[in-house]
Order: structure tokens, then C-alpha cells, then sequence
């Protein structure tokens, strides 16, 4: 089947996730004249995500959206990192809006703008409907519509989150193409239909990232960057 529609990971593939939030820890820290490494304090936020997801994802916990998880998690962090006496309810929320505030890949945006022209595009992403407006908005991405968890109810991997996804643009998962930079997001939309495109993100955990730094699987599509997997599609509709 034609693919009509490509669904995309955001936090990583998107969007430099450890820069921007980084960024805003640092700029929050030192208005307290505190002195933080932003980028640790990012790491270990992060570190959080899965397995604050994971209680949701075993029955263990309701389905809460992203930005309560990540509320949580920043709390934790704060406690982690001695610093938690320092900042108050309103100044906890203020950080909590840092996931709002990612800068895209400089490739993203071109390359989701030529992506557009042929295709329908959205988020497939763990992250709230509202996280993903409001990011879309900070960071000019021009999608047609807000897919994934906020619609699914369910974070990926979960096949709901895919599958939500494509009930909702009434396509078959084989008309849908998941783009991502991580290997397990792909096995996981690829075993329900999927088609699947790798982009390698080799900085989203700085210089010394040691994952995702190819493709580990015969994906659909392997592409350099937006642009290049533009192109790809473009030579797939001339075949």
C-alpha cells in the first residue's frame, strides 16, 4: 500500500530533548544563584520517563498524561539533587513547562515542510496533546494534527499507541509510517502493521551515546535526515 500518512517519534527524533531542558534548568538554577550541572539534572529527569511510564503500561497505575509524570519526576530530581527546598509550586510548574520548550533538529523543520507537501503528517509521541501544541508552536513544526499516548490513552509501546493513531486518520497501519531514532519505538509499530523509517539522532544523549546510533533492523527506509527521507519517498512514488 501507498503510504499515505508518516507518525513521528518527537522527543529525540524531533526535538533536542537534553539541550532545551538543560537550557531552562540552567536559566532556573541560577535565578537562585544555585549551582547545578543543567545537563545531569536533564539526564536524570529523563532517566525517570520510562519507568514512571512503565507503571502505567503494567496496569499498575491509570492512564495519567505525560506532563503529570513529568511533574513527578521533576520532583524527584529536585529531591535527588538537594535542591528541592528551593523552588515552590509555582516555580516547580514554570519548569515543568520545559518539555514545551525543544529545539527541533535543524534538519526537522525543512524536512517536515517538503514531508508535508504529499503526505499527511503528526506527532506519534508519548508526550499530551497540549505538550505537543505548545511544542509545536515553540518550535514552528507544521503538523496536520496531534497524534499518540493523548488520544491512545496509552504509551508507546503499547500497539494502542499506533494503532490509535491510525483509526483516527481512518488508514490502514500499512499506509502509515512511523519515523523515529530508536529501534525499539520501530519493532514495536512494524509488529503492528507499520511502516517504519529510521533517522539516526547520534547526539540526543551528547557525545557519548552509545544507542540508536544505527539502524538494527532491515526498516523500511534508513535516511540521514528529513530531507534525505523526503527523498526516499519521493523515489518510492516514481518507482
Amino acid at each position: 500500500m501507498t503510504v499515505e500518512a508518516l507518525i513521528f517519534d518527537v522527543f529525540g527524533t524531533c526535538v533536542d530533548w537534553r539541550t532545551g531542558v538543560a537550557r531552562e534548568v540552567a536559566a532556573a538554577t541560577a535565578a537562585k544563584g544555585l549551582q547545578v550541572d543543567s545537563v545531569a539534572f536533564a539526564d536524570a529527569w529523563r532517566d525517570l520517563y520510562q519507568p514512571r511510564m512503565e507503571e502505567i503500561r503494567s496496569g499498575g497505575r491509570t492512564y495519567v498524561d505525560l506532563d503529570v509524570l513529568h511533574r513527578e519526576n521533576l520532583d524527584a530530581t529536585l529531591d535527588g539533587f538537594g535542591i528541592a527546598g528551593h523552588f515552590d509550586e509555582e516555580e516547580r510548574a514554570a519548569l515543568n513547562h520545559a518539555w514545551e520548550k525543544l529545539p527541533p533538529w535543524p534538519d526537522v523543520v525543512p524536512g517536515l515542510i517538503r514531508l508535508k507537501a504529499s503526505r499527511i503528517i503528526a506527532p506519534c509521541s508519548n508526550g499530551s496533546i497540549a505538550l505537543m501544541t505548545r511544542l509545536a508552536r515553540y518550535g514552528a513544526l507544521p503538523w496536520d494534527c496531534i497524534l499518540g499516548a493523548g488520544i491512545a490513552r496509552a504509551y508507546k509501546p503499547d500497539p494502542r499507541a499506533y494503532l490509535a493513531s491510525c483509526e483516527a486518520l481512518k488508514l490502514e497501519p500499512a499506509q502509515v509510517m512511523l519515523v523515529a531514532a530508536h529501534n525499539n519505538d520501530l519493532a514495536a509499530a512494524r509488529a503492528c502493521g507499520l511502516k517504519t523509517a529510521f533517522v539516526a539522532r547520534p547526539q540526543e544523549h551528547g557525545i557519548g551515546q552509545v544507542t540508536d546510533l544505527k539502524a538494527s533492523s532491515h526498516w523500511d527506509i534508513v535516511a540521514a535526515d528529513f530531507p534525505a527521507l523526503s527523498a526516499h519517498l519521493d523515489l518510492r512514488n516514481h518507482d
